[in-house]
């Protein structure tokens, strides 16, 4: 599959046009509470962007705009699924990433034969309000036994110091938001993650 080992996820275009080159390979995009035309122009730039440095894209969501501006992958969530028409995305050509907190969840995105499975949150996080606690280091180990070759996301409470633990237990990918976005240097954060990351 090939995809890079560093998985962060921005809110907003302007991060991706800041941080990408910088050398990221993999991001995503989760835009909400937006108007579909500020979404729309906001995926375009990002296309334009990822495809210039070689980026893998990846749109939170927005599924139908993902088919029909041609996307490589789109993300959902667990509440995304019931409503989205998996086989579209699928015959679309688009790669899909599923989240999951549990084994009924992971039971569920497994069955969709996904590209990769992402757990969370594997430590707290202030990103939104979850119901689930912590996973932990040792939920990450478990979930790779279960999940076989598909790719494994880390995410929820990562940063840069708990990404060789995570790697360590079995994650392939680990993926960041505030640690990122909330730092008071998001450029030299992104080169610490690069660095850290294989």
């Amino acid at each position: 599959m090939g995809l890079h080992a560093f998985y962060p996820i921005f809110d907003d275009v302007a991060w991706i046009k800041r941080l990408v080159p910088l050398g990221i390979k993999l991001v995503q995009l989760r835009i909400k509470d937006q108007p579909e035309d500020v979404i729309r122009a906001q995926i375009l730039e990002a296309q334009e962007i990822c495809r210039a440095h070689d980026c893998a894209l990846v749109i939170n969501d927005y599924w139908q705009l993902a088919i029909e501006l041609k996307c490589d992958w789109v993300h959902l969530g667990q509440e995304d699924l019931d409503d989205a028409d998996v086989g579209a995305i699928k015959a679309a050509g688009l790669k899909l990433g599923l989240s999951t907190h549990d084994g009924p969840e992971l039971e569920c995105a497994l069955a969709q034969e996904p590209d990769y499975v992402a757990l969370g949150p594997v430590y707290p996080t202030i990103l939104k309000k979850m119901k689930w606690h912590q996973q932990g280091l040792g939920k990450v180990t478990e979930w790779k036994d279960l999940v076989g070759d598909v790719p494994l996301v880390a995410i929820g409470g990562m940063s840069v110091e708990r990404a060789t633990g995570a790697f360590e237990a079995g994650a392939d990918i680990v993926s960041a938001v505030t640690d990122i976005t909330l730092n008071e240097d998001p450029e030299a954060r992104i080169k610490a993650w690069l660095e850290v990351c294989p």
